[in-house]
């Protein structure tokens, strides 16, 4: 069984026991999540699609850990201008396991 569920602006698929990093949540390690945006829920020969969501469906998923991706470099510059400016920047992530596909 799978679901495609929205969060942080984006949509992922997930299946049980599958590992994801999704945008920061405010919740505590080791503590459960439920995600409510389900978006379609697939068994083997069955679909549910939402309008725009699938009522009475949740996933949920452990919270592992919190971390911070790999860094990555942000260059601009004026040409003839004599201006540039070189930043960095590592994007914040939840590390989930999920547990559970409700129907």
């Amino acid at each position: 069984m799978y679901a495609v569920i929205e969060t942080g602006g984006k949509q992922l698929k997930v299946e049980e026991g599958q590992t994801i990093f999704v945008e920061k949540l405010s919740v505590d390690e080791d503590s459960m999540y439920t995600f409510n945006k389900v978006l379609l829920v697939g068994a083997e020969k069955e679909l549910k699609f939402g309008k725009p969501f699938v009522e009475g469906a949740t996933v949920t998923a452990k919270v592992v850990s919190h971390g911070k991706g790999k860094k990555i470099t942000v260059f601009k510059y004026k040409p003839k201008k004599n201006n540039h400016r070189k930043l960095g920047h590592r994007q914040p992530f939840t590390k989930l396991v999920v547990e559970k596909i409700n129907l």
